[in-house]
């Protein structure tokens, strides 16, 4: 089964950086054919297939045409199976979800989107490159009771920190658990407890299952470890 898994990610990726729509499509339903769940497609297809194009890209192991080629594609794909997502009920609760501004960024955190909103989730997803007092601001006006950054790159990072201190100052929705998870996040162990998140996650469905488990952990202000690891198991505390 693994191995049949890696056989259509490799088909899939080459059909997406060579552009080859018809192929990708293709793939796609062979796997709905299998009766695989748009989730698991979402989880097991899409994301990987994400994590490989942005590492390879960022170093400069395929070219700029085949990112926009692989990206395009996978928009669409994204959107589409986006409609055959089974919709829990509402939980009654509220995220304001950003990313970074690249493409690939944009479409994890859309995956994230998609799977909490057919958790039962109540999403608000802006995208990359908002300003921290547009975010703040909207916060407030959706009354937000989560705020998710999935997907930020490394520029990004001092803005998202800047924008959880400006949270704690102010009080605007003083409950509100912050959460990240994806792009840098995933490569700088221990950074999302350092800048002061309440939870985070690596993949899309991770971060639906760790906000499930832990709606109520928020951290505190001596747990914020500016300069040191992460203490292990810290995550599932």
């Amino acid at each position: 089964m693994a191995n049949r898994r890696n056989v259509l990610q490799e088909r899939f990726f080459n059909a997406l950086i060579s552009g080859d729509r018809t192929e990708a499509r293709s793939i796609v339903s062979e796997a709905l054919d299998a009766e695989c769940s748009a989730e698991v497609i979402l989880s097991h297809l899409f994301w990987p297939t994400v994590e490989m194009v942005q590492n390879l890209h960022r170093n400069d192991q395929i070219t700029n045409l085949s990112y926009h080629y692989a990206t395009r594609l996978l928009r669409g794909l994204v959107d589409q199976m986006q409609l055959r997502l089974e919709m829990k009920a509402s939980r009654g609760e509220i995220i304001l979800l950003t990313c970074g501004e690249e493409e690939s960024e944009e479409l994890a955190a859309q995956m994230a989107s998609d799977l909490l909103e057919a958790d039962g989730y109540t999403v608000f997803f802006c995208g990359g490159g908002i300003a921290n007092d547009e975010l703040v601001e909207q916060l407030g006006t959706v009354q937000a009771d989560k705020l998710l950054v999935f997907g930020a790159m490394p520029a990004t990072v001092p803005q998202t920190r800047l924008l959880i201190d400006r949270l704690h100052e102010i009080g605007v929705c003083p409950n509100v658990q912050i959460i990240v998870g994806g792009g840098v996040f995933n490569r700088a162990d221990g950074l999302a407890e350092e800048i002061g998140a309440d939870l985070w996650a690596k993949t899309p469905s991770e971060l639906v299952q760790v906000m499930n488990d832990k709606p109520a952990r928020r951290m505190t202000d001596d747990q914020r470890t500016v300069g040191r690891k992460r203490r292990p198991g810290m995550a599932a505390a």
